[in-house]
C-alpha cells in the first residue's frame, strides 16, 4: 500500500459503517435525522485534524477550513453524506479484498451475487488493487463517502505540511444529495469559495463538466372506492388507471435500462396507494433544456388522457424543476476545468470529460453562481448490492486533489 492507501481504506470503512440514507418523502432538512450522525463524527475529526471553523450547518452541511498557506483562489471542495434511497442502506458491512486477482468476487451475506469483469470490464482493470465492497444485502455508499474519505485524507496531509503552498480551502461534507437537495440556498454564501468541486464521478480520471437537466414529477390518481361486491358502476380502481398512465409511456426507448450516452429519460421511483387512491414519482432527465421540456409535456398528455377516459377520476401531474445541465454556465468560463485537467495530467493521468448521467451538488452550485465540475472517486456499481470501489483509485483523486490546490496557487 502506498502513502494515503491506508488512511483511505480505514476512513470509508468507518464512514460506509453509518446508516446516512435520505429520504425523499420527508420535508425536514437533512430529510433524516441519521445523516446528522456522521455529520457530528466528521466535524470532530476536522477539529482533531486542525482544520479552522469547522461547524455543523442548521442544514445539516458540514463545513471546515483549511488555512491557505500562499495566496490564490478560494477553492471549495465538496462530497456528500447521504446514501441513495434506492436500495437497502443500514447496516452495511464494508469488507476489503485484497489485492484483487481478477475473478468472480462473491458476497458473504448473500450468496449466487456475483460480479465479474465479464459484466463489469473496469472490475478487470484493478488486478492487484484492494477493492471495498459491502457484504451483498445493502449497497455500499462509497457515493460518496469516498469522496468524504478523499477530501479529509488531502486536508489532513495539508494541514500537517504548511509548507505545501495551497489557497484557502472550504471543505464542505453535505446532506441529501441523492434526493436533488443537497445545496442549500445558503451553502453558496456559507461556502465562500471562488469556484468548486464535487468529489463524486466514477472512473480514474473523469473530470465532468456536463450533466443531466432534471425534473421530478409528482402523479396523483383519485378514484371512486366502493365496495367490491357492489361496485357494478361505481367504482373507479385507481390503480387501473395509474397502471394505463404507466403503460402509455414510452417505455421500450426511454427508460434508464435501455438508454445511454446523451439520451434521457424518464424513470418511476416509486408508487404507493390503493383501488381508491395512487400517488407515484417520476424523475425526468435530458442533457438539453428543449428535451426535458418535452419530457414534460409527453406525461402531462398523457395524464390528461387516461383523465379524459374516465371524468369521475381526479388526476393530477406537478413538475418541479430540480437542477439544470452545469454545462451552461460552466462553458463560459472552462478555468476550473482547465486546472482539473492539468493536475491530472501532472499525476500521469489523461483526463475523460464525459457527461454525468445524473447530477451532483456541483450542478446546483454552479446554477446558484459558484461554478463547480465533478471529480472523480473510483466508484463503480453504485445504488445496488454490487457496489465497489478500489482504495489505490481513491488514493490517485487524492493526489490529483492535492496537485490541484498546488497549481492553483499564485507563486511567491
Amino acid at each position: 500500500m502506498t502513502e494515503f492507501c491506508p488512511r483511505l481504506e480505514e476512513r470509508l470503512c468507518r464512514y460506509a459503517a453509518v446508516d446516512t440514507q435520505s429520504d425523499e418523502e420527508s420535508p425536514s432538512s437533512p430529510s433524516t435525522a441519521i445523516q446528522l450522525n456522521l455529520a457530528r463524527m466528521l466535524a470532530e475529526e476536522l477539529t482533531r485534524i486542525g482544520a479552522a471553523e469547522v461547524t455543523v450547518t442548521d442544514y445539516g452541511a458540514v463545513l471546515a477550513t483549511v488555512p491557505a498557506t500562499a495566496e490564490g483562489p478560494v477553492i471549495g471542495m465538496l462530497a456528500h453524506m447521504d446514501t441513495a434511497p434506492a436500495y437497502h442502506a443500514a447496516g452495511v458491512k464494508p469488507r476489503v479484498i485484497r489485492g484483487y486477482n481478477g475473478g468472480e468476487i462473491t458476497y458473504p451475506d448473500a450468496p449466487g451475487l456475483v460480479n465479474s469483469p465479464a459484466a463489469n470490464p473496469y472490475l478487470g482493470e484493478k488486478l492487484g488493487h484492494d477493492l471495498i465492497t459491502a457484504s451483498g444485502l445493502t449497497l455500499l455508499g462509497a457515493d460518496d463517502k469516498a469522496g468524504v474519505a478523499i477530501l479529509m485524507t488531502m486536508a489532513e496531509h495539508l494541514i500537517a505540511n504548511p509548507q505545501i503552498p495551497h489557497g484557502k480551502l472550504r471543505i464542505a461534507f453535505t446532506p441529501d444529495e441523492e434526493i436533488g437537495r443537497g445545496v442549500d440556498a445558503r451553502l453558496p454564501a456559507d461556502l465562500g469559495a471562488d469556484f468548486a468541486y464535487t468529489l463524486d464521478g466514477g472512473a480514474v480520471g473523469e473530470i465532468e463538466y456536463e450533466s443531466f437537466s432534471a425534473d421530478g414529477a409528482k402523479v396523483k390518481v383519485k378514484g371512486v372506492s366502493t365496495h367490491p361486491g357492489t361496485a357494478k358502476g361505481k367504482m373507479v380502481n385507481a390503480l387501473h388507471l395509474a397502471a394505463k398512465i404507466i403503460e402509455m409511456l414510452p417505455q421500450a426507448t426511454q427508460t434508464p435500462e435501455v438508454v445511454d450516452g446523451r439520451e434521457g429519460f424518464w424513470h418511476i421511483t416509486n408508487i404507493a396507494g390503493t383501488a381508491a387512491e395512487v400517488e407515484f414519482s417520476i424523475i425526468l432527465r435530458d442533457f438539453e433544456l428543449d428535451g426535458l421540456t418535452a419530457r414534460g409535456a409527453l406525461l402531462q398528455q398523457v395524464c390528461a388522457a387516461v383523465a379524459a377516459t374516465e371524468p369521475r377520476a381526479e388526476i393530477t401531474c406537478t413538475i418541479k424543476p430540480q437542477y439544470r445541465n452545469m454545462r451552461y454556465w460552466l462553458e463560459q468560463d472552462m478555468t476550473p476545468v482547465d486546472l482539473a485537467r492539468k493536475a491530472c495530467r501532472a499525476e500521469g493521468i489523461e483526463p475523460l470529460s464525459v457527461p454525468i448521467r445524473g447530477g451532483t451538488d456541483g450542478s446546483r452550485l454552479t446554477e446558484m453562481g459558484v461554478p463547480c465540475p465533478n471529480i472523480f472517486t473510483g466508484m463503480q456499481d453504485i445504488h445496488g448490492p454490487l457496489e465497489w470501489v478500489s482504495v489505490q483509485d481513491m488514493e490517485k483523486a487524492t493526489q490529483v486533489c492535492l496537485r490541484l490546490v498546488q497549481l492553483a496557487a499564485k507563486p511567491v
